[in-house]
């Protein structure tokens, strides 16, 4: 039994019946390879086989009575393989909306709590004979970083790897009784004034980093600075997903070009789709859009930890920038000074605001935040989620069939119905973009014009793709 740190309980009582709070991908795979076949058996007793090398899988929350302290993870002593591999299928041959549209259907409802927190969803009936594979993991046992990292785990490097030593064993936890949580919490409690008085004195200190940082001429974005899109506003339960992959070379050729930085080119493709997608619409704001860009914080030492290690800053997208050199170099310039101050507030932050209170206060902020329908009523805190995670550089494997794509998903939050996740590979770079369905109907429009952004970049940058290699086109 281990207590759920404050962040990661935020995460679990933040979740309302719109804002999901779990993280998603699907991967594509290719059955022909599978040496053995491939099946949910054959997933089901891959995946039982690694459950030993992913504690977190095994296990589930109990919650302390009132919310008066953070939960406790336990392992589950009825876990139950069969219920967390499932199988559906969309009717043959399924394209890539067939399966956006189902994958948005099973990330609308919220995993259950008295289970481990995660599912995967093998998805067949697809074109070419191709399968899928929905994975769903809560934020509270995972983050980008960590999922890439947990993928090695529970993926193989060749598609008939040795068997692996461990394998999943009828052990389990006693789950504690309630007066054993309420004596426990007692004992947390008497702590909190003095983390109070330490939380206190920590925002006194980022308070001025704040203060250095807007007294810039030009300073770095800030939370309720973003103007009001159509993105932004009451989300319902409701998803829609779709995806696409483009060149890693092509974004590093882009990169090389105007001395930028990968990500720079990421949000930039993202800008310029978005920019498309709004003036199409009669909607382009005269400001630019704000992207919230979730920062890793692991370090050596935490790599390992489970949960959630990330830090958030806000990036103007330069979207009312019409020529697309400039806007790279203004998100560029934009995401720099944004850095710089989440780095400088991180030096300050010794602790959050979860742990100085109960989570059960943060669970009532989060409802009365969506009863009262201020994603509607307030300034948006950003526009849109963007998140970079960096994916394997190497062939990976499921239950022997090669990986094809990973297209991550994130949560939407805050009146964002809008999250384009990225993970990137040894060839590709490939997007996963989530929206709310009353937001973003038809996400296709914006999968699309990604596609169509980073073209445009590629031609101001003069080069060239030639049998998949990318090159200056004079060269």
């Amino acid at each position: 039994m281990q207590r759920v740190s404050g962040p990661d309980a935020a995460f679990l009582y933040g979740e309302t019946r719109s804002w999901h709070m779990h993280v998603s991908s699907i991967l594509m795979a290719d059955p022909s390879t599978a040496p053995h076949g491939f099946s949910i058996e054959r997933l089901r007793e891959n995946t039982a086989k690694r459950i030993e090398q992913v504690p977190q899988f095994r296990w589930r929350v109990v919650e302390v009575p009132f919310g008066i302290d953070n939960p406790v993870f336990v392992e589950d002593p009825n876990f139950d393989i069969d219920y967390h591999v499932r199988h559906v299928a969309v009717p043959r041959p399924g394209g890539p909306r067939q399966l956006g549209e189902l994958v948005g259907d099973l990330t609308s409802y919220k995993l259950d709590r008295t289970r481990p927190l995660w599912e995967f969803w093998l998805i067949e009936g697809l074109e070419d004979d191709q399968v899928a594979v929905l994975a769903k993991v809560h934020h509270a046992i995972i983050d980008g970083v960590s999922g890439a990292d947990l993928a090695t785990v529970l993926l193989d490097l060749e598609p008939d790897p040795p068997e692996p030593p461990t394998s999943i064993q009828p052990h389990g936890e006693r789950i504690p009784t309630p007066p054993e949580l309420l004596a426990r919490a007692a004992v947390t409690n008497m702590v909190m004034p003095w983390r109070t008085a330490q939380f206190g004195a920590q925002l006194m200190r980022q308070g001025r980093t704040l203060l250095r940082f807007r007294s810039r001429p030009t300073p770095p974005a800030q939370p309720f600075q973003a103007p009001r899109t159509s993105f932004n506003g009451r989300i319902s339960p409701n998803r829609r997903f779709a995806y696409t992959t483009l060149s890693l070379a092509t974004m590093k050729a882009v990169k090389n070009a105007f001395g930028v930085k990968l990500n720079d080119v990421v949000l930039a493709v993202c800008a310029g789709a978005l920019r498309r997608y709004l003036s199409d619409r009669g909607e382009l704001p005269e400001t630019p859009l704000i992207a919230q860009v979730p920062v890793s914080t692991r370090t050596e030492e935490t790599k390992r930890d489970v949960g959630m290690q990330v830090a958030a800053m806000f990036a103007p997208l330069g979207t009312h920038i019409e020529d697309p050199v400039e806007r790279l170099h203004a998100i560029h310039e934009g995401t720099q000074g944004a850095k710089e101050m989440q780095q400088a507030m991180a030096a300050d932050k010794i602790m959050n605001l979860t742990d100085t209170m109960s989570p059960g206060l943060v669970g009532l902020a989060a409802r009365m935040y969506t009863a009262a329908r201020l994603e509607d009523r307030t300034p948006p805190v950003f526009n849109l989620i963007i998140s970079n995670v960096p994916g394997p550089p190497f062939d990976l494997y499921m239950a022997g069939a090669r990986i094809t794509g990973i297209y991550p998903m994130g949560p939407l939050l805050y009146g964002a119905g809008l999250n384009i996740t990225v993970m990137s590979n040894a060839t590709g770079v490939d997007f996963g973009v989530l929206t709310c369905r009353e937001v973003v109907p038809d996400p296709w429009v914006i999968s699309d014009a990604l596609s169509e952004a980073l073209d445009e970049l590629a031609a101001a940058a003069e080069v060239r793709v030639d049998e998949g290699e990318v090159e200056p086109a004079g060269a």
